[in-house]
């Protein structure tokens, strides 16, 4: 494709956010829902992916981080609690899981591997048990309610203020849908302006080889705990987000499962990618919503609820992105990012055919004299 029919970038960049802003007018809750979860996993999976697949470190403890940034909003935001203004509570929290990501760094800066892997697995299963046992802050078993988040007067919980845009009622999911949006909008900003400046060479460096980035001149105890931290913050404000989004908190939903989720997103989107990440975001947690839903519509899948002995919509989906971890491990480990990445570049150097000329049409012969002149032929 020559660069004269090639769409600049800005011009798909405002047709994407145009695209984006749609859904509001046209799709009723439930979509809107899924999208919600969609990008407060996909925030967190940008988080985890410049963690792991930029910085090389593994974590299984980024449903812990998650954790702190939803129950830090709850509780600062909520009653009991200090009750600060929403909009301080959201951003509080965001920093306390950051600084709870800040107080594990030393050993994220000296362990690695399977034993960083191990040292992070410990966290979630701390994290439950306090969740559990600090009732007067998270409200134990049963969890909190999630109190509005309001910014200047204007509530993102749909609290029975009637607001009509265009002849469209916005309730809590339309408004959240914007906000959404920016937050995701946001983490795309910055991380790949990590990605592409001087933090994401070194961290890359630092992946590749510890000891040759150390040659460089990368503080490599200090990156790696950077990209903890900043890891973290990232979770912690995916936490805010998916709490507005569900209204309510409970510990269980926080455990080992969603961490492995995580994983699967961004093994999946592709390591390293900010686009691959949220693409995985988006079938990992999609996924299991759409099963549900059209659950009575799919063969060997049970609806919830019922004993038809098909196996449940949650436990299918795991079963489907399970394979598509294999799938991608051996045919595309560059994940689904990969794929697009190589699939654009086979449509740009496939080789557009040129305008045809017509040719000149030759005149009409006459039967008779075509006939005259094969007669005139010698015979062999």
């Amino acid at each position: 494709m020559s660069d004269r029919t090639r769409i600049p970038k800005g011009v798909t960049a405002l047709l994407a956010a145009l695209l984006l802003c749609a859904p509001p007018f046209y799709l009723d809750a439930f979509w809107l829902r899924v999208g919600l979860f969609a990008m407060a996993a996909a925030i967190g999976a940008v988080g985890l992916g410049l963690l792991a697949g930029t910085a090389g470190q593994l974590s299984l403890g980024h449903a812990f981080f998650l954790a702190v940034g939803a129950y830090g909003y709850t509780w600062l935001a909520g009653d009991p609690g200090p009750a600060l203004p929403p909009a301080l509570a959201a951003l509080l929290a965001v920093l306390l899981a950051g600084a709870a990501g800040g107080l594990f760094s030393p050993v994220a800066g000296r362990v690695r591997g399977i034993y960083l892997g191990v040292a992070t697995l410990a966290l979630v299963f701390l994290g439950h048990h306090v969740l559990l046992t600090a009732d007067s802050v998270t409200g134990g078993f049963n969890g909190r309610s999630v109190p509005p988040l309001t910014l200047g007067g204007f509530s993102f919980g749909g609290d029975g203020s009637e607001l009509l845009v265009l002849g469209v009622p916005f309730g809590a999911e339309e408004r959240l849908w914007y906000l959404g949006l920016v937050l995701l909008a946001g983490t795309w900003w910055t991380a790949r302006g990590i990605l592409r400046g001087r933090p994401g060479r070194a961290l890359t460096a630092l992946r590749d080889s510890e000891t040759a980035a150390s040659v460089l001149g990368v503080d490599v105890a200090r990156y790696r705990s950077a990209a903890f931290v900043v890891s973290s913050m990232y979770a912690g404000l995916a936490g805010v987000l998916l709490a507005l989004a569900f209204r309510r908190v409970v510990p269980d939903y926080f455990g080992l499962t969603l961490s492995v989720d995580y994983l699967a997103m961004i093994v999946i989107g592709g390591l390293g990618s900010v686009a691959g990440a949220t693409a995985g975001a988006v079938f990992v947690t999609a996924l299991p919503l759409l099963m549900t839903r059209y659950a009575d519509q799919l063969p060997l899948v049970a609806a919830p609820g019922t004993t038809d002995g098909g196996v449940g919509p949650t436990e299918a989906a795991r079963y489907l992105y399970g394979a598509a971890i294999v799938l991608v491990l051996l045919y595309a480990p560059d994940g689904l990012h990969g794929l697009a990445r190589r699939a654009r570049a086979r449509i740009r150097a496939r080789p557009w055919p040129a305008a045809r000329t017509r040719s000149p049409k030759s005149p009409p012969t006459d039967p008779t004299s075509a006939t005259a002149a094969r007669a005139k032929e010698p015979t062999p």
